[in-house]
């Protein structure tokens, strides 16, 4: 990887059916050497990816906000390869959190920059926009949920902590050796779960190639081990991820999937209640991953917003 601020740009690998404009990236910031995907030029909207996914779960996004005239970059999140793991092994929201603003730094955005994150990405975006507000001027957040509402659901509604099993079975030791067996076939399950009738096998191998390396793995494990488990924590971090929990200055989009199998779409839906300043849409024939299953009503309702401000 470059030294910190540099970054080089190359013409990505991808397949004829992939948009020949999206280039391949890479720098340092908060001391992890990132890769990303990016495409056009303008205003930086930088697009923060969840598990079990990967940069490339943006390849429908990335062109349409280019066409609207941003700069649109996908990071491979801390520990997704071809980014590094964290030398300092933390991997709780606020950290990424923290990455996202100095990849705003190093990637050049000023004020008029945006940042729109999907599963692990949402909260990571919300706590970027609360710690430094100056640097993003709107936040879009999909499949899990600004302010409360998540959290409440967490400890209230009993579907939703069935629907989140596997965040508990992750802190168990078993979990580092049942989720790589059959070349990670975990991964294709949650998938088949979390967007039913959405042929994610594609989207499933991307994710793969960046967590089959252990130390890769144990590092998108050790997300939820940091998050509900005895993973490291730093002072530092947890006071932004406090802050990601707290209204937001910015406007501030969410979108759920209306199939969405691993957060219900009955959480989002209580978003209106829980946190008012969120505007709230569900998407029809969507699940969990939603940018992939409707990708022309998502990045229509994106770009939408993004723009009208």
């Amino acid at each position: 990887m470059p030294a910190a601020g540099d970054f080089r740009r190359k013409p990505a690998m991808y397949g004829a059916h992939m948009a020949p404009s999206i280039t391949t990236g890479s720098g340092t910031a908060n001391g992890i050497d990132f890769g990303w995907l990016e495409c056009g030029s303008g205003s930086l909207a930088l697009c923060l990816h969840g598990f079990p996914d990967s940069a490339h779960g943006w390849r429908h996004t990335l062109p349409a906000l280019a066409e609207a005239g941003f700069r649109a970059v996908a990071p491979f999140t801390r520990g997704y390869a071809p980014t590094s793991v964290a030398p300092d092994g933390m991997y709780q929201t606020g950290a990424l959190s923290a990455d996202a603003n100095a990849l705003h730094e190093i990637l050049g955005g000023d004020a008029s920059a945006v940042i729109i994150g999907h599963d692990w990405g949402a909260p990571s975006a919300y706590g970027a926009a609360a710690d430094e507000p100056d640097r993003w001027r709107q936040v879009v957040g999909m499949a899990v949920p600004p302010g409360s509402a998540f959290g409440a659901a967490f400890v209230s509604n009993l579907d939703q902590i069935k629907r989140s099993w596997y965040m508990f079975y992750f802190q168990h030791p078993l979990s580092d050796m049942v989720v790589p067996s059959n070349d990670l076939a975990f991964i294709d399950m949650l998938w088949r779960d979390w967007s039913p009738g959405y042929d994610g096998a594609v989207d499933a191998e991307n994710c793969k190639a960046s967590l089959r390396d252990p130390a890769h793995l144990s590092a998108a494990l050790g997300y939820y081990r940091a998050t509900i488990g005895a993973g490291p924590r730093d002072p530092r971090y947890d006071a932004i991820q406090a802050k990601s929990q707290t209204e937001l200055t910015q406007p501030v989009l969410y979108l759920h999937g209306a199939n969405d199998g691993c957060i219900g779409v009955e959480i989002a839906e209580s978003v209106r209640v829980h946190s008012p300043w969120v505007t709230v849409e569900i998407i029809p024939g969507a699940g969990h991953f939603l940018q992939l299953e409707q990708p022309g009503i998502v990045n229509r309702r994106i770009v939408e917003w993004l723009t009208a401000r």
